[in-house]
């Protein structure tokens, strides 16, 4: 399959290239941070951009915990391998410091000609190395932007590669930022060929990643892409989330744990997830630390009740790493069925808990959706869309669109995500019941509804959008 679903992405790298090849700026080289997660296909368009463009490069890929020493003489020995014109410079250097080493990099590079260089993971190398975001900043002051060069920053962690531009950091205010988010539900659909529900399916279970989702047939039915996945150790979907994990997290830290009790339990709440890690209850400040760095790297996220009053009391956690939810779920507790070529317990497994799990795991899909669609259909001024709930999660709202957090609400609404049955009056009547406890709703207060099958003619809703509808969201 050819590159598919980083056309904005690409675009903007060339048109940061075309600066460099103009030579319409005082700095002639450009800088750009690319950030997302792992998985997402960073590697990859950051390749296809040095192919495309038939310039001389080098790429240097740090890796996580080596010793600095080697991390150094490896990026020298990268430079010395490449096919820019004074890569020789490099060769049999064995630089001692990261300015050393960058200073080699910049020599090797063309005066009056344009370049590209990649530097993957880069918060890996920095991170090894004491001010090292400093020396960065120092060489590309003083060398590498005086050349005709696009300097690829590339990071999986998000808040490290936050931090490398901040306004307190060094690097601030010297490169432009790329983030590449995991494939939009239609691009997943242009993929695999599905619409509707199906594409969404496809969604939820590949989580948007590029190499997962090339292995989807066009127009394959899940069970059929699962049947194939699961029965070899090797597939993407199986090895993805073991390997966004084990470059982050230890086979047996607390955020494993934590993370194993939120999406594999679907432990929603701190006392939930306090209580279902293995080994007996986690210490609550403990769990409160590792909750907070997970949030910070954005592989948790956590939610409150959307309402004209705040409630931070009642937050709830779900995971946000779209390549870690179904293989929590899922993917994980089979890997072991997978291994002994027992692939059917784990089909079994899905087939009976799929739909309560994806009737949850596409509400934030859902949510996200509706964020693009409200401005267009008549709620222009709804910037916030979430859920509303009790601690006791009755009633619980899918849908709450209000004027910004604690504003004033302007819709309410129910999500039903089943094909073969549209949306009934009695379950928008159970939601016009239920939408009084919400503080802030009032009768005049619009319902909408979400069902891939629509809504029975002639019920009460304000909108009602199908699975078809918001995949718009992403083609607008």
């Amino acid at each position: 399959m050819g590159f598919v679903g980083r056309a904005r992405e690409l675009g903007e790298l060339e048109r940061q290239l075309a600066v460099v090849r103009s030579g319409s700026r005082a700095d002639a080289g450009v800088a750009v941070l690319v950030r997302g997660r792992r998985r997402v296909g960073k590697s990859r368009l950051v390749a296809e951009l040095v192919e495309r463009s038939g310039l001389p490069s080098v790429t240097f890929q740090a890796a996580r915990g080596a010793p600095v020493a080697q991390e150094l003489a490896l990026l020298a020995e990268a430079v010395a391998d490449s096919d820019l014109p004074g890569a020789d410079v490099a060769r049999g250097s064995t630089p001692t410091t990261l300015t050393a080493a960058l200073t080699l990099l910049a020599a090797a590079l063309p005066d009056d000609a344009p370049s590209v260089v990649v530097l993957d993971e880069i918060p890996w190398l920095l991170e090894q190395v004491d001010g090292g975001a400093g020396e960065l900043q120092r060489v590309w002051d003083a060398r590498l932007s005086r050349k005709p060069v696009l300097l690829l920053l590339v990071g999986s962690d998000l808040a490290m590669m936050e931090r490398l531009t901040a306004p307190d950091q060094p690097f601030y205010a010297r490169g432009t930022e790329l983030v590449l988010d995991p494939l939009s539900p239609a691009e997943v659909a242009e993929m695999t060929g599905l619409g509707g529900g199906a594409a969404f399916d496809a969604y939820l279970i590949t989580g948007g990643l590029p190499l997962v989702a090339q292995e989807w047939e066009p127009g394959e039915p899940a069970a059929d892409f699962l049947r194939a996945s699961l029965a070899s150790s090797t597939s993407a979907l199986v090895v993805s989330g073991t390997r966004v994990l084990d470059a982050e997290f230890g086979e047996v830290s607390l955020a494993r744990q934590v993370l194993t009790a939120i999406g594999g339990r679907g432990e929603r709440t701190f006392s939930g997830i306090q209580g279902a890690a293995r080994g007996g209850p986690l210490n609550a400040a403990s769990l409160t630390a590792t909750l907070r760095a997970l949030v910070d790297k954005r592989v948790v996220a956590v939610d409150e009740p959307l309402s004209s009053t705040s409630a931070p009391r009642n937050r709830r956690y779900r995971i946000a790493d779209s390549a870690l939810r179904f293989w929590l779920a899922f993917v994980e507790p089979a890997l072991g069925e997978v291994d002994r070529a027992r692939p059917d317990l784990a089909l079994s497994r899905i087939d009976r808990g799929f739909a309560a799990w994806r009737g949850r795991a596409v509400e934030p899909v859902v949510r996200a959706a509706l964020h693009r669609l409200l401005p267009g259909a008549g709620f222009a001024d709804v910037s916030a869309v979430g859920g509303w709930w009790t601690r006791s999660n009755v009633p619980e709202i899918d849908l709450v669109g209000a004027a910004g957090a604690s504003g004033p609400v302007r819709l309410v609404g129910t999500v039903k995500w089943r094909a073969g049955t549209p949306l009934r009056a009695t379950e928008v009547d159970a939601l016009a019941a239920d939408a009084v406890a919400v503080p802030g709703v009032t009768a005049a207060t619009p319902l909408v509804g979400v069902c891939p099958a629509g809504v029975e003619p002639g019920t009460p809703l304000a909108a009602c959008w199908t699975a078809d509808d918001l995949l718009g969201a992403w083609r607008a």
